[in-house]
């Protein structure tokens, strides 16, 4: 079976994700690998302080590709032309850019965006609302010019959500809903699933066939039977697999979904073909 990990980043592309042994994101991000259940190990993504054991994870993982997702934020800015050479000239990686309106302008975000999918090849395009300063809902008029320009090119949309958001306030799957009616073919990927407002999320997927889930390394907690639950059901073609490595291991969360109850035809498209739709991949 081909696997697509929708989130997953090496360790070396920025401190936050491990990527200096010693430092307090060093040890947060090994706490956290212990927080979401890792087996042995806590300190197993310093292979991917290099590119090469990187590359060496990803294909020893066995997946088919690896979704590296950039980031803008007041907080955090992983560049696009850093995703760019991460990813470049290695068929197992996809890079998603990213763009921050609030800090680049709505024009400046759409020339980004364009340049990011058109000079940079990157596949899609990751916002984050709920860390703007002032933090913001998805449904906010700030990004409904992204919005329309992103439906209009057909790229999809990466959404931050879950328990990281600084105010768990703006963790709230009901503001997409406006996004998704006003945009209804506009795909949507919602990461970390708005996790721990499963039922939610859920409903408001339930909803609007353009919302995906993508849990990732909460897909592995209390409230995740729901997911699973819904995914046997009506959300099949909405729900996506991604690792969170570095802070969860690759391989350990490719057999740990695989032992959490999907039917058969719905592994299928949760570990690939949903992903592979929402990415134009073959």
């Amino acid at each position: 079976m081909k696997i697509i990990d929708l989130r997953c980043r090496p360790a070396f592309l920025h401190p936050f994700f491990g990527g200096v042994p010693g430092s307090p994101e060093h040890a947060t991000t090994r706490w956290l690998n212990r927080r979401v259940g890792t087996r042995g190990a806590d300190n197993h993504f310093e292979r991917s302080l290099t590119q090469e054991g990187f590359l060496g994870e990803v294909r020893e993982a066995g997946l088919y590709k690896a979704v590296v997702v950039g980031r803008h934020t007041p907080a955090q800015h992983l560049p696009n032309d850093l995703i760019h050479s991460v990813v470049n000239g290695h068929a197992e990686l996809v890079g998603v850019g990213a763009v921050e309106p609030v800090m680049q302008g709505v024009e400046g975000a759409l020339a980004e965006i364009d340049r990011a999918i058109d000079v940079l090849g990157l596949a899609a395009i990751d916002l984050e609302p709920g860390f703007a300063e002032p933090a913001r809902h998805a449904d906010d008029p700030l990004y409904w010019p992204i919005y329309a320009h992103l439906q209009a090119r057909g790229v999809a949309l990466f959404v931050m959500s879950g328990p990281t958001t600084p105010d768990p306030a703006y963790n709230d799957p009901g503001r997409l809903a406006a996004v998704a009616r006003a945009f209804p073919e506009l795909k949507i990927v919602v990461s970390h699933g708005y996790w721990p407002n499963v039922q939610q999320a859920i409903g408001v997927a339930f909803r609007y066939e353009n919302i995906h889930l993508l849990p990732d390394m909460y897909l592995f907690q209390a409230g995740s039977e729901a997911y699973v639950q819904a995914a046997n059901g009506f959300l099949a073609d909405q729900l996506l697999f991604g690792s969170s490595y570095t802070f969860r291991p690759i391989r350990q969360s490719i057999e740990d979904a695989q032992r959490l109850g999907l039917r058969d035809e719905v592994l299928e498209k949760f570990f690939y073909g949903n992903a592979a739709r929402i990415l134009n991949i073959e």
